[in-house]
């Protein structure tokens, strides 16, 4: 059980990875759409 849980951590932590790639990839698009 203890090992299930350590692997859950690391999703997570993949997933919040993910987010903040997307949100910078957003910034760029919108810097796109200004200029």
């Amino acid at each position: 059980m203890k090992k299930k849980k350590k692997k859950k951590k690391k999703k997570k932590k993949m997933k919040k990875k993910k987010k903040k790639k997307q949100k910078k990839k957003q910034k760029k698009l919108e810097v796109c759409f200004r200029h």
